[in-house]
């Protein structure tokens, strides 16, 4: 995407974009030029930051509103918990927000995403915008294929994409929302628990993946997802030297001692510990 001359301008107080689009949340922007390309409710969209703005050709309430920059996020710091974990993750990613994602795209690129790291996920989000996805205008980026799209093709068809296993989950689970099986709209209305055991329903979605469409895409921000790398870091930071610690009572801590923007804390401990390791090697 050629980034044009007229770019306006996003009030973006205490807000890092660059923390943001590298967390792991979403796996479609691209370095450009001073900023980042992607695409946000299927229109092509660069953005760049500048101290407290942001400029974009997007529209400013959708960039605004997608980056999430009405989060309370004084609010959600004094929430976190005053433990040496917390701390260092908060220092460490200051001004990272969570997105506000579609519901199909989250959920389909978090199924995609078992057992794969980040750079792995970007590459069969690209495979599978390029191959399925519609192009948006002349030389722009691909949007992601809806589950419709997505419904017709073979199990062949992905697993050539590198999605290997998840050929399978994926192609089952946009059968059913194609189909109404499982409405994503009307999990968006549910309580929390009914939404995950809902999300659940599908094809490759466990509560790891449940979660994270109820914090990227329902806005539900007090959900948890507890991956590897977050179990690592409950275990070493919380649980130390404590050898039987069952996800049960994993999942129940996070729930106390996370309250109520835990997906927030989250995701600050899982970039920070992940960036971490980049850091050593």
């Amino acid at each position: 995407m050629t980034v044009p001359l007229a770019l306006r301008p996003v009030a973006a107080q205490e807000f890092s974009l660059a923390a943001t689009l590298a967390s792991g949340q979403v796996f479609h922007w691209s370095p450009q030029g001073q900023g980042y390309a992607g695409v946000i409710d299927e229109s092509p969209v660069y953005v760049e930051q500048q101290g407290d703005r942001l400029l974009t050709t997007g529209e400013p309430a959708v960039v605004a509103r997608y980056f999430a920059l009405d989060h309370p996020l004084a609010e959600i710091y004094a929430s976190f918990p005053d433990d040496p974990a917390m701390r260092a993750a908060l220092e460490y990613c200051r001004g990272m927000r969570i997105i506000r994602q579609p519901a199909w795209e989250c959920l389909a690129t978090f199924i995609t995403s078992s057992m794969k790291q980040v750079a792995h996920i970007a590459q069969i989000s690209r495979v599978l915008r390029e191959r399925y996805g519609r192009r948006l205008g002349p030389g722009g980026p691909y949007a992601y294929p809806g589950p419709e799209r997505l419904a017709v093709l073979r199990e062949d068809d992905l697993r050539a994409c590198a999605l290997g296993y998840r050929a399978g989950n994926l192609l089952k689970t946009a059968r059913m929302i194609a189909a109404g099986e499982v409405d994503l709209d009307a999990i968006r209305a549910m309580p929390d628990d009914l939404a995950r055991e809902e999300l659940c329903r599908l094809a490759g979605v466990g509560e790891k993946v449940a979660n994270c469409v109820l914090l990227f895409a329902c806005e539900r921000v007090r959900a948890f997802p507890i991956d590897v790398w977050i179990e690592r870091v409950l275990r070493e930071n919380y649980f130390k030297g404590k050898r039987k610690v069952t996800a049960g009572r994993l999942r129940d801590f996070t729930r106390e001692y996370f309250g109520e923007y835990g997906g927030y804390a989250q995701q600050y401990l899982f970039h920070h510990a992940r960036s971490a390791r980049h850091r050593k090697s």
